[in-house]
């Protein structure tokens, strides 16, 4: 399993924009999941509807905690990169570079 939490120098290259968050949200739409911000008590910040496709992440996060939530839910979730388009997977691709120097380090 990967953990695509950032380092603090990753974060100075990685952006946590609303930009950011949307290219996300625009890459888990191409892989089938629907993303929902609701209210609950998620121990982890979310939770996911594994029959369904469906992550739930709690609304009351701010942009970086959404990104954070979002990256998590991508080291757990099997990406097909043929389904993705030429900038999602470029915007994936880009994670995953800075993720495996972090495990790296």
């Amino acid at each position: 399993m990967n953990v695509y939490f950032l380092t603090d120098q990753e974060q100075k290259m990685f952006k946590y924009t609303k930009y950011s968050l949307k290219k996300l949200e625009a890459l888990f739409e191409e892989i089938s999941y629907t993303i929902r911000y609701e209210k609950g008590n998620f121990t982890s910040g979310y939770c996911i509807v594994e029959d369904r496709n469906i992550a739930v992440i709690n609304k009351f996060y701010d942009t970086e905690g959404r990104i954070n939530c979002l990256l998590d839910i991508l080291s757990d979730v099997e990406v097909k990169e043929e389904a993705l388009s030429e900038k999602s997977l470029k915007f994936y691709k880009q994670i995953r570079r800075l993720a495996s120097k972090d495990e790296e380090e």
